[in-house]
């Protein structure tokens, strides 16, 4: 057992919740804590000693910590003036977790839910994506072990990662992710993978539930002196509580480690997914009153479907030069096949209500996307200052063609596919405590796209009109911010970074279809403000404590990209830029644990709140309307009892409010509430879980499609799952 002296506060994990400031509960070893996003979890670099004495920053009372791993992420501390939060990998093993949304449930600020239970999603944090294609989830930077897994051009459309891969996922909302080197409107999610350093490798997990759920994981591996490897095989079988939403997933993630000295490692990471998922489409609302389990009928006539076969290799590098200064290094290369049946347009052969429909237009995707990239940090302790500078490259290549859709079939050829993106990412960040209790953070980050769209369209008996157009996007995002300790165990914080987004190829893309080949988009860009309290009350275990974050931002965004209707040809959707909107939220995230007799079992509350504000800024054509498909407000939360002998058990809830389908604010999406019921043990090498969700059986609406004006027969609305009962069991061998 050993122990870690105070450290600064900022984000510390919380047994089965998101991470955000406080020392674990009695018992309990921290499983992530202080978040250093550009660091592996198990990587040997060292962070510099503070040079201020320990009362000159906010403190928290000594905790104990099981384990290298806490003690290598306690070293590693994010000073950042905002928000940033970590979900525990080994507690998402104590509940259903069938996708990244389930993952992500308390994390505030993030709008992440499942079309149909499976993989196929939106993600948004902060209002990012919410444009009415919602194709590519652009605007959040994904990573693992710090290197970037989003493509070069900013889409993340083509897979999701499993979370139950992960040791931890650090999520940096908004400006952030600047020690990412990001500057995407929404921020940033960094997947740490589970290794055989930083968790048991040898384990079986075990789960099932309704709709035909079911997963099985074996993981292998073990430490030999400097060497360490493991590897998991991982399948995932759902029927879909819909019509044509079945999920087939089988998957095989290795790593292996050298850690010669505790001043160098180097890791290489291997990962092989096969993902096949049936795609059921959005409702009308006719459709989802009478039967919401129902197909959207072109999507089943169609065979729509989501297939991606993905490979990845990765490698990465941690080195100590010296006490004051280390170096991390790494290169990555993923491969996606996709195959993606995804439109059918039918209208009446005649007029006349038993008239046959017509198929009009269709379209599967059929491409091979390859991205590889590459990252270098360099950290630096200078007296007051802590330095961090880095760089990130990414380099995409997306070559294929599309179809016509034969029912889930490659029809006639259409485009030729042939895009390629790069970037580049640069950046620079101190952290200076300039005084007692002060600490001041600024930095910058400069980025710089290149787009090169080669697609060769209207392939009609030899006729070919080939699109070549080039695009670079570049800018120069600067921030800047303070933190300063108002107790021993609080502090405040204020900050102030420039957001900069380039549109994706599939942006670009899509404008030129209606627009021409010259047609062209601005990146999106604004300015964010942000300020907030976080900290935890010092009581002993034998008395309650409290431990809060409350964050509120505001953002003036020019150009955001969405798909509106082409004012010269109303129906016709197009991307375009839209000139000013407004981002603005509050993100709390509030915990607590009450003792029960003499401290050993407790009563753990955790509220997690989400108040969003998104909003046209005096616009021509919506004035200042509220954007589509971001609730107003999202209140999540459990109540476990935990005893001292492993089991835990409690209600679970959910609030969300209601958001609007359409640009117009006709067609209003009302808010619902659910209810829910968990319970799990752990007891020496075994743990059991059993969840009920939707406890009450309520229809609602998961996720709404966005249009520029929506009626009552447009189909927008994703219904979310019935009653559902899951259990899992995990056994370490």
């Amino acid at each position: 057992m050993a122990r870690v002296t105070p450290l600064l506060l900022c984000a510390l994990a919380v047994p089965g919740t998101p991470v955000f400031a406080a020392s674990p509960l009695p018992g309990q070893s921290i499983q992530a804590a202080i978040v250093a996003p550009q660091r592996r979890d198990d990587a040997p670099v060292k962070a510099p000693t503070p040079a201020a004495p320990p009362d000159h920053t906010t403190t928290l009372a000594t905790v104990e910590v099981r384990g290298t791993r806490a003690e290598s992420i306690l070293a590693a501390q994010a000073q950042v003036p905002g928000s940033i939060y970590a979900v525990d990998g080994q507690t998402l093993h104590e509940r259903a977790v069938n996708n990244l949304a389930d993952a992500l449930r308390y994390v505030p600020g993030v709008m992440a839910g499942s079309n149909a239970g499976g993989d196929d999603m939106v993600l948004s944090i902060r209002g990012s994506n919410l444009n009415s294609l919602s194709y590519d989830n652009s605007g959040v930077a994904l990573f693992q072990d710090g290197l970037p897994v989003t493509t070069a051009d900013g889409n993340n459309h083509n897979r999701m990662i499993d979370p139950l891969m992960a040791r931890d996922v650090i999520v940096a909302n908004g400006i952030n992710a600047l020690t990412y080197g990001a500057s995407d409107l929404g921020g940033a999610l960094d997947f740490i993978s589970r290794t055989a350093r930083n968790a048991d490798p040898r384990e079986v997990f075990l789960s099932g539930g309704n709709q035909g759920q079911s997963e099985a994981g074996l993981s292998a591996g073990g430490i030999s002196g400097a060497f360490d490897g493991m590897v998991t095989l991982d399948g995932k079988h759902l029927d879909g509580y819909r019509d044509h939403s079945q999920q087939n997933r089988d998957s095989l993630y290795a790593n292996g480690g050298w850690q010669p000295s505790d001043a160098f490692a180097l890791r290489v990471f291997a990962t092989h997914i096969d993902n096949r998922q049936q795609l059921p489409g959005a409702l009308t609302r006719t459709q989802f009153d009478t039967e919401p389990w129902q197909a959207n009928p072109s999507y089943a006539a169609g065979n729509h479907q989501l297939n991606m076969r993905t490979d990845r290799l990765a490698a990465k590098g941690t080195w100590n030069i010296d006490a004051d200064s280390g170096l991390e290094f790494g290169v990555s290369y993923e491969r996606q096949r996709l195959f993606h049946p995804i439109v059918d347009v039918y209208v009446p052969a005649r007029p006349g209500p038993d008239a046959p429909l017509l198929d009009v237009f269709s379209l599967l995707v059929n491409t091979d996307q390859r991205t590889s990239g590459g990252m270098l940090r360099y950290h630096l302790h200078a007296g007051q200052h802590d330095l961090l500078a880095g760089l990130d490259i990414a380099y995409t290549t997306d070559r294929g063609a599309n179809y016509a859709n034969d029912t889930g079939r490659r029809g006639e050829l259409q485009d030729r596919v042939d895009k390629l993106a790069r970037s580049t990412r640069v950046f620079a960040v101190d952290r200076w405590q300039f005084a007692q209790g002060w600490r001041l953070m600024y930095g910058a980050q400069g980025v710089s796209t290149r787009l090169d769209d080669r697609q060769i369209d209207g392939v009609d008996h030899g006729n070919l009109q080939p699109r070549n157009q080039k695009n670079r996007f570049s800018s120069f995002n600067p921030r800047a911010g303070l933190i300063h300790a108002l107790t021993p165990e609080s502090e405040a914080y204020v900050s102030v970074g420039r957001l900069y987004q380039s549109p994706s190829n599939f942006d670009l893309d899509n404008a030129r279809r209606e627009l021409g080949p010259h047609a062209n988009l601005e990146a999106m860009h604004g300015t964010a403000y942000e300020a907030g309290l976080r900290g935890a009350s010092a009581a002993p275990a034998t008395i309650p404590r409290w431990h809060w974050k409350v964050s509120a931002y505001y953002e003036r965004i020019r150009n955001e990209i969405f798909s509106i209707d082409d004012p010269n040809a109303p129906g016709v959707s197009l991307t375009s830029n839209i000139p000013r909107t407004i981002h603005a939220g509050i993100e709390a995230l509030l915990r607590a644990s009450f003792p029960l007799g003499d401290g050993s079992s407790r009563i753990e509350p955790l509220v997690s709140f989400t108040w969003n504000d998104f909003h046209f800024d005096r616009d021509s054509a919506y004035a200042g309307n509220r954007l589509p498909s971001a609730p107003r407000y999202v209140l999540r939360g459990q109540l476990m009892v935990r005893t001292a002998h492993g089991f835990f058990a409690g209600p679970t809830f959910e609030v969300v409010g209601s958001r609007y389908a359409d640009f117009d604010n006709t067609y209003r999406v009302g808010g619902y509430a659910l209810g829910g019921l968990r319970a799990g043990f752990q007891h020496g090498r075994w743990e059991w879980f059993a969840e009920i969700e939707n406890l009450f059986d309520r229809r609602y609406p998961v996720t709404v499609e966005a249009l520029n004006r929506a009626g009552a027969d447009d189909a927008v609305l994703n219904p979310g799952a019935p009653r559902s009962t899951y259990a899992g069991v995990r056994w370490r061998y």
